[in-house]
């Protein structure tokens, strides 16, 4: 084949969109250095990478790939799973849970929240205020 048109390709992916995207994403690797799986016969790399697709001497599924890692801007990292058990109490707190932000804690471990210190399993009653008036017992 000495040129390639669009045409040969789209019966390889249907999808005309797809198709720009994945040989540009190709164009721009071999630009970058990426090893040809056809010979270059003086054509520039956007002609390349459309003769390496037309032929199927690249993996589509692996450039679709590698074309989706390189759009994303947020990759998900798992992360240890005390912070999960601290963000899973903040977004309670945030959303106005009322429920008791201790039952996230072990036992005998406290956080600080607003300056006040909440601990998990220490039996005391926290809903009592701590001011004079409540100590007059009316």
């Amino acid at each position: 084949m000495a040129r390639v048109t669009v045409e040969d390709c789209v019966l390889k992916i249907p999808n005309r969109f797809d198709l720009v995207m994945l040989a540009a994403h190709r164009s721009r690797g071999i630009s970058a250095g990426a090893a040809l799986s056809v010979d270059r016969d003086n054509d520039k790399n956007p002609v390349v990478a459309l003769r390496e697709i037309a032929d199927e001497t690249i993996g589509l599924d692996e450039t679709r790939d590698s074309l989706i890692r390189s759009l994303q801007r947020h990759v998900e990292v798992d992360e240890p799973e005390e912070e999960d058990t601290l963000e899973l109490m903040a977004g309670a707190i945030m959303a106005g849970d009322e429920a008791d932000p201790s039952q996230y804690l072990k036992e005998g471990e406290l956080i600080e929240q607003d300056g006040d210190e909440i601990g998990a399993g220490s039996g005391e009653d926290e809903s009592a205020p701590d001011t004079p008036e409540a100590d007059k017992g009316e």
